[in-house]
């Protein structure tokens, strides 16, 4: 099992924590942002193979976020890419 604490940028989000083992998803827990969108991202992800998730959430865009060209979710998918990596 690897534990990976990522920082996104340019949302509301301060910190992802993701929690894998091989190439599926255990955990997500994510510090600050919307708390409801939090939980419902968290638990679908759960269970779910890393290459699924970054297909579904990658270049999702949020007019909330600092340059309206990524979101909460396209950064835990661009986090999920890291861990790939």
């Amino acid at each position: 099992m690897k534990t990976v604490h990522y920082q996104p940028t340019d949302v509301c989000a301060r910190e992802m924590i993701i929690t894998v083992e091989g190439d599926t998803i255990i955990k997500v827990e994510t510090l600050g942002g919307c708390q409801g969108n939090r939980q419902g991202v968290a638990r679908l992800c759960e269970g779910r193979k890393i290459d699924e998730v970054i297909s579904l959430l990658e270049g999702i865009k949020c007019h909330g976020s600092r340059t309206g060209e990524t979101s909460c979710p396209d950064q835990l998918a661009k986090a999920l890419k890291s861990i790939e990596e």
